[in-house]
């Protein structure tokens, strides 16, 4: 539901939308899309949104503005956005705007400064280097702030459209695809750093994800699917919502100790994994997995092993880390927010498991010789059957902490 206030106590929010402007006869689908998901974060505050010519606007009361700012620092699709201030379409009130932004930015420290101009309105009667040298004018006269049209401390933004906005430097925004526009994958969720990163990185190409932990209770205890769950939380801010699954694979897990060579056990493990990820990837009418395998980084991931891996499952695996090392994976942990939850030391089935001297690389034939003796499909197919459905959700996330209701943001499915 979109609630509205008067012109008045409206504040104006400007994002500038990214990839998909460059998309042709689809392009309404990404712009509804991207649309449409902003409405899904807002749904329980009083904002409206609406999209213009390249640009997303989001306005809504003063109190309004927490939430919307949550929103455009999550929202994927969007390189950066500002609050704005706007005012009518003449030049005495664009440089009124201007002085009081520059007076904003002295008073936070700026010492130069520049305009940024951008007349999408041709009818108006200044171009977009004269709207530069007269909103400018007064800050100059006033000698508020210098000029510096090369390194400037702030630069002041003013687009003329069908009002007028002047704003000051952006927020960066989650480039990318609107999440929903790419299909649906299966991220195979850990505790650890990599397979939230691979999701929220899947998330980025327009992918809606939902996610599968694997737990072996008493072995991983609930502190480690409390830490997984919290890692769902997060990344579903990025989503608007996700479901997690937990599958209980202990019983899976015992088998394969029994009856599989040591050094094959983690990928045993792995292969039995993807086999209840295909089950519920046919539940959720899923397009592909996804895992947060990175060449190389453990034995498990080798490209021999990732092959031994990929052939247990009847569905595309993505491996959107395949390629980055451990630093770049840490980095954008931290930016997503991830890290610390990930880093909490509780471990997950496939590292408590681990054997000392893991095969390095096997052969598909072999791994499957060695599945087959396992006889674990219907251990598999009863871990699948008992799984538990949670839900968490972006929107609720909102309504608890910007709209004052109460809440967990969780759901039991």
């Amino acid at each position: 539901m979109q609630y509205t206030a008067s012109m008045s106590e409206k504040i104006t929010y400007l994002a500038k939308l990214g990839e998909l402007t460059l998309k042709g006869s689809n392009l309404k689908e990404f712009e509804n899309r991207l649309v449409e998901n902003a409405r899904l974060y807002l749904e329980t505050v009083p904002a409206s949104v609406k999209l213009c010519a390249g640009r997303l606007y989001i306005e809504g009361p003063e109190s309004s503005c927490a939430a919307i700012e949550f929103t455009l620092r999550h929202l994927i699709g969007i390189t950066g956005w500002a609050r704005t201030t706007v005012c009518p379409k003449d030049i005495l009130s664009i440089r009124k705007a201007v002085f009081s932004e520059a007076a904003a930015a002295q008073a936070a420290g700026a010492c130069t400064f520049k305009i940024d101009a951008r007349r999408a309105d041709k009818s108006f009667p200044l171009n977009s280097y004269e709207i530069c040298c007269e909103a400018a004018a007064d800050v100059y006269d006033a000698q508020l702030l210098d000029v510096d049209v090369h390194n400037p401390d702030v630069v002041i933004r003013v687009e003329v459209r069908d009002r007028c906005f002047v704003y000051c430097d952006r927020n960066k925004g989650c480039r990318g695809l609107p999440v929903g526009t790419g299909g649906k994958g299966l991220l195979l969720l850990s505790g650890g750093l990599d397979s939230p990163v691979a999701g929220y990185r899947m998330m980025r190409r327009g992918m809606k994800v939902e996610c599968v932990y694997f737990h072996a209770y008493p072995y991983t205890s609930a502190e480690a699917q409390l830490k997984v769950e919290n890692l769902a939380r997060t990344i579903a801010l990025y989503g608007a919502d996700t479901h997690i699954n937990v599958i209980p694979f202990t019983d899976v897990q015992m088998r394969i100790k029994e009856r599989a060579p040591e050094a094959y056990t983690t990928l045993m493990l792995r292969m039995c994994m993807m086999k209840a990820a295909s089950l519920l990837a046919d539940r959720i009418h899923a397009d592909c997995l996804i895992s947060g395998e990175s060449l190389g980084q453990v034995a498990s991931q080798t490209i021999q092993n990732m092959a031994v891996t990929e052939s247990a499952g009847r569905y595309p695996l993505l491996r959107p880390l395949v390629g980055l090392d451990k630093e770049e994976i840490i980095e954008t942990a931290k930016y997503i927010g991830t890290y610390e939850t990930s880093i909490l030391p509780y471990e997950d089935c496939c590292v408590l498991f681990s054997p000392r001297h893991p095969v390095l690389r096997a052969s598909v034939a072999e791994a499957q010789e060695l599945y087959r003796q396992l006889d674990a499909d219907d251990l598999i197919q009863a871990a699948y059957d008992a799984r538990e459905i949670k839900r968490f959700s972006a929107r609720d996330y909102v309504a608890e902490h910007f709209s004052g209701k109460t809440g967990n943001g969780v759901a039991v499915v």
